[in-house]
């Protein structure tokens, strides 16, 4: 039995439908389930449509839907997710998609959250230009922001601030002209992209994960998002920002987080594969997650 599961959830209710919605496909045509020797789990699609309509109460983008495929996925993922010996990888979609898997994991006790991401992802509603829930899902989860998707199953927050760690985000400048409230400001472990690469991708993820299993915590989800690579070579990304990570970095992360033997599962979010025309991106992405994992 392969101890590595992948399970497609491309929604992009979070979002829009610009190409991320194929994310799955590309991964795998490079080879992800193959590499790993993984097992299939299927896909799970959202029951609502895309909505470009935004929400006058909470001032989300498909709010509702969100939370029924919040529910869906969480359903989907009851059987495997938070085992000991398994290990299993979501592929969406937008960076909501982390919502239902956080939701399963609470659901079954006290889990965290190893938070990869170019940006934050902590805006409040009234202050995202879009209202897009892939800018606020790190709130959400956390518990800030409308109780439509924080508080689904009374569960709120889905994990603890001292239980996060958010790791080589880039955007604190931008955020903040837009009025988002700050990381920095919280009890999570935040580790902007200078803080990495001034101590060094070795030190700052092990160092983060040393203190992240201090808590008392059953283990923990890894987020990745695409666009913490560097942007000369993570073009296909919808919302892009200068600098980032390199594959070699996001390799030795992934080793060293997957290694602890706490990871209990990871998210894959925000490729957009009708960015890269000819697959290259693809299968470079994938190669680094790949020697990551073995």
């Amino acid at each position: 039995m392969s101890r590595i599961l992948i399970l497609d959830a491309p929604s992009v209710l979070g979002l829009k439908p610009t190409g991320v919605e194929k994310l799955p496909e590309a991964l795998k045509a490079a080879g992800l389930l193959e590499a790993l020797n993984a097992q299939y789990l299927g896909r799970i699609q959202p029951l609502f449509s895309y909505s470009s309509e935004r929400d006058s109460a909470t001032k989300l983008l498909n709010g509702k839907a969100i939370r029924a495929f919040s529910l869906q996925l969480a359903e989907s993922l009851k059987e495997v997710v938070g085992k000991r010996n398994r290990f299993i990888i979501v592929l969406g979609g937008d960076c909501s998609i982390i919502i239902g898997t956080l939701l399963a994991l609470r659901r079954l006790g006290r889990y965290g959250l190893f938070f990869i991401d170019g940006h934050a992802d902590f805006y409040q509603p009234e202050a995202s230009v879009s209202g897009e829930v892939a800018d606020m899902d790190l709130a959400i989860v956390s518990g800030r922001g409308p109780e439509i998707l924080t508080n689904i199953d009374g569960l709120k927050p889905f994990v603890r601030d001292e239980d996060i760690v958010v790791f080589g985000y880039r955007d604190a400048e931008q955020a903040a002209s837009y009025g988002s409230q700050d990381v920095i400001d919280t009890n999570m472990d935040v580790y902007d992209l200078s803080r990495v690469k001034e101590l060094g991708i070795t030190n700052a993820s092990s160092l983060a994960i040393r203190k992240l299993l201090e808590n008392e915590i059953d283990g923990f989800w890894i987020h990745l998002d695409a666009d913490v690579l560097h942007d000369s070579i993570m073009p296909a990304v919808d919302y892009r920002l200068a600098e980032g990570l390199s594959f070699s970095e996001l390799s030795d992360l992934l080793r060293i987080l997957y290694s602890s033997g706490h990871a209990v599962g990871m998210s894959i979010t925000i490729f957009n594969p009708n960015l890269d025309s000819d697959g290259s991106i693809a299968r470079k992405f994938v190669s680094s997650i790949i020697k990551g994992l073995l």
